[in-house]
């Protein structure tokens, strides 16, 4: 399994989510992404390489078994509008993409059994751009 990279400020964002998570809906609802946050490689906002997805980035991703390619941007759950193509973090997809690389495949349950993505692309990172505020 591939590391994953998360900065500091969406490791301290996203501990305090799962913090709230857990009272409000649970352990299972975020289980996943405590599993994540639990072999990320800390970076400094400043220092993580610009193929990365992090919070807020816009991703290009293909699912292999179809072929079908789709762009999605994750983001907290507050934030989150699927018509928009604004995937909540505490989403299937949202967890596995986090911290992955351009070029890097992540492996999903979906309903009609293991949904397989490749990350093909970073359309926008806030860190690259400078947007460090997000």
């Amino acid at each position: 399994m591939n590391p994953i990279y998360v900065t500091e400020k969406d490791l301290q964002r996203l501990h305090n989510l799962v913090q709230v998570q857990r009272q409000v809906s649970g352990a299972h609802s975020v289980e996943a992404l405590s599993r994540e946050l639990k072999r990320a490689k800390v970076v400094a906002s400043e220092e993580i390489p610009e193929n990365v997805v992090t919070m807020n980035s816009l991703v290009k991703l293909k699912e292999l078994k179809s072929g079908a390619e789709m762009e999605l941007t994750v983001v907290y759950p507050k934030d989150a509008d699927l018509p928009n193509f604004k995937i909540s973090v505490l989403a299937p997809v949202g967890t596995a993409i986090l911290g992955c690389k351009v070029g890097d495949k992540v492996e999903r349950p979906g309903p009609k059994g293991t949904v397989v993505y490749e990350v093909l692309e970073i359309l926008y990172q806030p860190e690259a751009a400078g947007d460090l505020a997000l």
